[in-house]
C-alpha cells in the first residue's frame, strides 16, 4: 500500500478470503482493536471530544430531517413504482438538499463577511456556529417554474434586509 501497487479494499478482500487462523489477518484485527480502545479512551477522557462527536451526529441528524421535510412535501406518499424512479426520485431529493445547504451557507457567509469587515467579532463567533442545514424559510409546497427568464437572487439586497438576530433565528436548527 505504501507504494501505491495495491489499494486498501484488494487486501482486505484476500484477507477475508483466509481462513479464520491466518496470522496476518489475525494481526489486523488485533491492531484494529488497538485503535478502537486507543480512540474510545480518548472519548472518555476528553470533553471537547464528546462535544465535537455530538455535534457532527447533530449535523447529520438536521440533514435527514431535512430530507424528511422534502420528502412530506409530497404529503408523504412516495408516488415511484419502478427502483428506477425510486432512485431518480431519492436523488432529486438529494438535490434539492443539497441547494437548501449551499443557499443557506452563502447566506451565512455574506452575514458572516459583513460582521467581520464591520469589528463585530461578537456576533461573527455566534454566527460560525450556526448550522446552514435549516428550511424553515423554504416553501417545498409550491409548484416552481424554471425558464429563460432567470434572474439571479440578489445576495447583497438579502443579507442587508438581514439583522444577526434574525439569520441567528432563521438558521438556527434544534
Amino acid at each position: 500500500m505504501a507504494l501505491k501497487t495495491t489499494t486498501q479494499s484488494v487486501i482486505v478482500g484476500k484477507l477475508s478470503s483466509y481462513r479464520r487462523k491466518n496470522p496476518t489477518k489475525r494481526a489486523l484485527w488485533e491492531f484494529d482493536s488497538i485503535i478502537s480502545t486507543l480512540y474510545l479512551l480518548d472519548y472518555i477522557d476528553s470533553p471537547a471530544l464528546r462535544r465535537n462527536v455530538q455535534r457532527a451526529l447533530n449535523r447529520g441528524e438536521a440533514y435527514h430531517q431535512l430530507r424528511r421535510a422534502i420528502a412530506y412535501a409530497l404529503g408523504g406518499r412516495f408516488r415511484a413504482r419502478a427502483q428506477h424512479e425510486q432512485e431518480v426520485w431519492n436523488e432529486c431529493a438529494r438535490l434539492v438538499g443539497n441547494a437548501v445547504v449551499y443557499y443557506n451557507a452563502l447566506i451565512l457567509s455574506e452575514a458572516l463577511a459583513e460582521l467581520e469587515q464591520r469589528g463585530d467579532s461578537a456576533s461573527a463567533e455566534i454566527l460560525k456556529r450556526v448550522s446552514p442545514v435549516a428550511w424553515q424559510h423554504i416553501n417545498f409546497y409550491g409548484r416552481y417554474q424554471f425558464d429563460e427568464d432567470f434572474s439571479p437572487i440578489d445576495l447583497e439586497r438579502l443579507r442587508q434586509q438581514l439583522s444577526t438576530e434574525e439569520v441567528s433565528r432563521l438558521y438556527a436548527t434544534g
